[in-house]
């Protein structure tokens, strides 16, 4: 059971996401919540706060009648249910939810307490909310998204219900479950937030985590492949460079390969005088880039992701409503916290790296399918006939086609203002947007892994180094000997391949 108590940090959206962890709200958050909402209730009765007796947006100096404040709530979730594409995963809506919930629970929002409650139930149900891709702009809040979520806990919509999509009110029938009841500003403030982008940052956040351990992983075994010389990667080399990220890529590679038998010393090789008389060196003195510089090129892609991770869990531990109800200065403040610039900026930030990292995969790749290059494996690593059989040679196509697809899609959401509302929301952040393609470019560089993997095994198999090789190498190599048959005559690939991704972004290597 996880206590939600407003300090949630990315492991436990892990266990709530990944293991159904379920949670539960301590005492002293609902006391918060209910002292946020009962000051709200007696402070607003003689005030124009905005939401609570005015109308929205531009529509804002409009005073609305007392009689018609909880219409007006109503009025807001239904109209601004409007979104459209494609359906967001439960998983991407579920971290939404729990974004949502813990915001909600800082007692900034003049909520009443049966709306954290109804939300922790769905969450540990696993009943999540449809919500459509398409319609945030992400200022003034993900509106649209969260207006979704606000339409199921009001008893409307429809839902995700075990693995189908079903209307709410059957689903509250069967889970016995009772929609909220608007009090007084519930539906701005379930939907005047960045939970949406949020919610999917932080599941793209640990997904990226993962893609970039298994790109280590990879760029170390393509290390023991080649038999490639160990000190671009040794302490002092990279010590001489100052940033984090290339240190701790350096050192996860060397303590991948501290007990290969494959990796060689330059100082057998290169530094004697036997090595001194030779005129022309068959074998490469140094190694392509794209193994030689791996902690120079996935360096700034570790600092990247941990730095994004810090600025979203500060987001999901922040009051991103408006206005914002200060109980101990007894004061409503109206200003912007619902503005989703710094999640749209690291999302940006985010899928650049991880375009760079499918770039690393792909050009990877290419080194142990072009036997030119390496001279170590047979054309496609194509351990069936030679001229016959094509080995991974249409694999590499769809790693090139995803690789370029990712460059494209790398292009800045943050900098695509258009105003809209009537010029009210003349700025906005385009975060849902920006996390949105961030998620399909993470699942894209999974894709190119996965037939860099695939081509990774075989040429393993055709080198039959077993007894040679790390023992990191070795584990994770007799469990993708699981998945991966051995290619030799020619076959469909596409099971395997999405076998092998699926496998990936749900298993983590180190």
């Amino acid at each position: 059971m996880l206590h939600i108590d407003n300090t949630l940090n990315l492991d436990d959206f892990e266990k709530v996401l990944f293991e159904n962890v379920e949670i539960q709200s301590s005492s002293k958050n609902i006391e918060t919540i209910d002292a946020s909402f009962n000051f709200l209730k007696e402070f607003s009765k003689n005030k124009v706060i905005y939401g609570v007796n005015t109308g929205f947006g531009p529509m804002a100096q409009y005073k609305i009648n007392d009689k018609d404040r909880i219409q007006l709530q109503y009025n807001l979730i239904r109209s601004h249910a409007s979104g459209s594409g494609k359906p967001m995963d439960p998983l991407y809506v579920k971290s939404l939810m729990l974004a949502r919930l813990n915001t909600l629970s800082l007692g900034k929002s003049g909520v009443h307490k049966s709306v954290t409650r109804l939300m922790q139930q769905l969450i540990n149900k696993n009943i999540t909310p449809l919500i459509f891709e398409h319609g945030g702009v992400g200022a003034s809040g993900d509106l649209v998204q969260l207006a979704h979520l606000a339409l199921v806990l009001i008893g409307e919509g429809e839902v995700f219900y075990k693995g189908k999509r079903k209307y709410t009110a059957e689903v509250f029938k069967i889970e016995n479950l009772e929609p909220i009841k608007v009090k007084i500003r519930e539906g701005l403030a379930l939907m005047n937030g960045t939970s949406a982008m949020t919610g999917i940052g932080i599941v793209n956040i640990i997904y990226a985590r993962r893609l970039l351990n298994w790109s280590v992983f990879c760029s170390a075994a393509i290390n023991e492949i080649v038999q490639a010389y160990d000190d671009h990667l040794s302490e002092e080399l990279n010590a001489a460079k100052k940033h984090l990220g290339q240190q701790q890529i350096a050192h996860k590679m060397r303590d991948h390969l501290k007990d290969s038998k494959l990796t060689r010393d330059r100082n057998r090789h290169l530094y004697t005088d036997t090595a001194d008389k030779n005129t022309y060196f068959k074998e490469k003195v140094q190694e392509y880039y794209s193994l030689r510089c791996v902690p120079q090129i996935l360096g700034p892609a570790y600092d990247t992701i941990e730095y994004t991770a810090k600025i979203l869990i500060e987001e999901v531990n922040s009051a991103n409503d408006n206005p914002i109800i200060d109980v101990e200065n007894k004061h409503v403040y109206h200003g912007g916290n619902f503005h989703g610039d710094y999640v749209a900026l690291e999302m940006d930030k985010l899928k650049l790296v991880v375009t760079k990292i499918s770039m690393l995969a792909e050009r990877q790749l290419n080194y142990l399918l072009n036997n030119k290059l390496n001279d170590i494996l047979p054309p496609f690593v194509n351990l069936g006939k030679l001229g016959l059989n094509f080995g991974l040679q249409g694999a590499q196509f769809t790693a090139v086609s995803t690789t370029a697809e990712n460059q494209t899609l790398s292009n800045s959401m943050y900098i695509h203002s258009i105003p809209n509302n009537n010029d009210n929301q003349d700025i906005v952040s385009m975060g849902t947007n920006a996390a949105n393609i961030t998620k399909t470019v993470i699942d894209n560089a999974f894709e190119v892994l996965s037939v860099e993997i695939i081509t990774i095994v075989q040429a393993l198999r055709y080198l039959n180094f077993d007894t040679k090789l790390s023992s990191k190498t070795k584990i994770i190599l007799e469990e993708l000997n699981l998945i991966i048959p051995e290619i030799k005559a020619d076959a469909p690939g596409y099971k395997i391949n999405k076998m092998v991704k699926e496998y990936l972004k749900n298993n983590k290597v180190y």
